[in-house]
């Protein structure tokens, strides 16, 4: 078996996760005095990334104390409207760093640094750093409490271990396996087969197809080279949530051709999910495959198969034997079995041809009319055939073009150029680079130079460029209860996304909390506002292309 490696050499053996001998020395211990429970494990399935963490849950409350860990000193705080919401960074005296996501509020010294910051700088958003000698914590101290803050739709804490010396998300669950009961195997549901381009075909067709393991009467005949996939999730014991599953094993005929373990990965590996899962059936379909094959472009250092990256050849008029095996943490395990008929099926050659074929091994240009698409060496996972399309319309500022009929992901952000073919207004920072989805509109935000549009993309896919003029909304809600400290608005903008906002009450600035998930802003200390007195409310929202509302409320 190859295992594909991201680093080598001494980083490689000190990265790998965590060895038995350190998880039985128990050097962390639990968050909460509770008994522990997960809504979500290390390594799950999500958009453009791996869960890092657990997601404990609360007891379905927040509020609850959190304790540290191991020793060691808060380095980093941050508050967001999404994401985190507001986070602790705890860095241990053991060597490791471990965070904590949804945090209702911070230990009280922790706290009045953060909002000495928010009001000397009329901000919402926080991302501080302190030092090893600011904000010590010894083991089993509460440092925080739960909550249900940020892109969090339920009370829990995220909480991650990374190592400090490479940065490496480990699985936190090797440390509390004797905390969390765990007897239920990983279960599937479907697997995938993937006709090689040119090489293989399945039941007479070279797209993929889909298979059902409770439809095992249906038929898979193939010939040449094809590769598998499954859709499978982890199950634990009191819960009904689904989880991603740590290892999948598959043998062709008892030999072992490709094997997953998700038991760590470095920040840069983090969007190589979108080579080890199928992107595109995310994208259109939100359905997670996970592939047993290596795209020759997928660096991440937990996968293994054979000379071939996972491809299997089918070149004999025979029943192949595919079994996965799905393993869990605590060893649970499940197989599933499905057979492959050979049978000689004619293939058709596939022979790349023109400007637009780009390869994953190199550093590739698109150049067109008012178009240009630099993708760096290392941004692509597989070669693609560009289908590309430019349309003309009378009516645009620009021309849309089309970088690619299906969704093909991009390891990080890559430069396009737009060039604008009309300007109904002078003011340039009201353009924008439009990105369009299933008949939907997406910004990607970008800035004019030089008669183009210049926007960081990480998928090929349709763009062209609009204008923003229009300012954000925003609705007072409530308006009744704002004499008591009550005071909130929806805010939205449907084109570029809100950029900032401010708040003043009497012309002093108030802290005010924008939840991403509901798009509320509301007042966070409304004790600070004295009652039974009138009072003058400002509030100014302003979006990614700088409109900006502002209105004025008596109460």
């Amino acid at each position: 078996m190859k295992r594909y490696k991201w680093i080598v050499g001494l980083m490689m053996s000190v990265s790998l996760g965590v060895s038995a001998q350190e998880a039985s020395e128990k050097i962390f211990t639990p968050p909460f005095d509770f008994p522990l429970t997960l809504s979500g494990n290390f390594g799950e399935l999500r958009a453009n990334h791996f869960h890092g963490g657990l997601d404990f849950k609360t007891q379905g409350a927040v509020g609850k104390p959190i304790r540290n860990i191991a020793d060691g000193y808060v380095s980093r705080v941050t508050v967001t409207p999404g994401g985190y919401g507001q986070a602790v960074y705890m860095v241990h005296d053991n060597g490791y760093t471990s965070v904590h996501g949804h945090v209702l509020r911070f230990d009280p010294a922790i706290a009045k640094v953060v909002e000495e910051y928010q009001y000397a700088n009329e901000t919402f958003e926080v991302d501080l750093e302190f030092g090893p000698d600011e904000f010590r914590f010894a083991q089993g101290e509460v440092f925080a409490w739960s909550g249900n803050e940020g892109y969090s739709f339920g009370p829990h804490l995220h909480m991650e271990i990374r190592r400090n010396d490479t940065g490496e998300y480990i699985d936190p669950l090797q440390f509390y396996k004797d905390k969390i009961k765990d007897t239920t195997p990983p279960r599937a549901t479907h697997f995938m087969i993937y006709p090689q381009r040119g090489k293989g075909i399945v039941n007479g067709s070279q797209k993929k197809q889909s298979f059902s393991f409770t439809q095992t009467n249906k038929p898979i005949v193939a010939w040449g080279e094809i590769a598998a996939g499954i859709k499978a999730y982890d199950y634990m014991d009191g819960t009904h949530n689904n989880y991603g599953v740590r290892s999948v094993t598959l043998y062709v005929d008892s030999v072992e051709v490709f094997r997953s373990t998700v038991d760590g990965f470095l920040p840069d590996e983090n969007r190589m999910i979108n080579a080890w899962t199928d992107y595109e059936e995310y994208v259109t379909k939100t359905s997670w495959y996970m592939r047993s094959q290596v795209l020759p472009g997928n660096r991440w250092r937990m996968l293994e198969a054979n000379d071939k990256g996972g491809v299997v050849t089918i070149d004999e008029e025979r029943d192949y034997v595919f079994r996965y095996e799905l393993e869990d943490l605590y060893g649970n395990s499940r197989n599933y079995t499905f057979k492959v008929k050979g049978k000689p099926q004619d293939i058709e050659p596939w022979n790349p041809e023109g400007k637009n074929y780009l390869r994953w091994n190199r550093k590739n240009v698109v150049w067109d009319l008012g178009l240009e698409l630099t993708l760096p060496e290392g941004m692509l996972y597989d070669d693609v055939e560009l289908n590309y399309s430019l349309r003309r319309d009378s009516n645009a500022i620009s021309y849309e073009y089309q970088l690619h009929d299906v969704p093909v992901p991009l390891h990080a952000g890559c430069m396009l150029k737009i060039g604008v073919q009309e300007y109904p207004i002078a003011n340039m920072d009201k353009y924008y680079v439009i990105q369009k989805k299933k008949g939907r509109k997406a910004s990607v935000g970008g800035y004019f130079e030089n008669g183009f549009m210049h926007a960081s993309i990480r998928e090929l896919g349709t763009y062209t460029v609009g204008i923003d003029t229009i300012a954000p909304r925003v609705i007072p809600l409530n308006k009744a209860q704002w004499n008591k400290g009550n005071i909130q608005f929806r805010i939205s903008d449907a084109e570029t996304g809100i950029k900032n906002y401010k708040v003043y009450i009497d012309g002093k600035f108030a802290l005010f909390a924008f939840s991403s998930k509901n798009a509320r802003l509301k007042m966070k200390q409304p004790e600070q506002m004295k009652k039974g007195v009138p009072h003058e409310l400002e509030v100014i929202v302003t979006d990614n292309c700088g409109n900006e509302f502002r209105e004025h409320y008596k109460f």
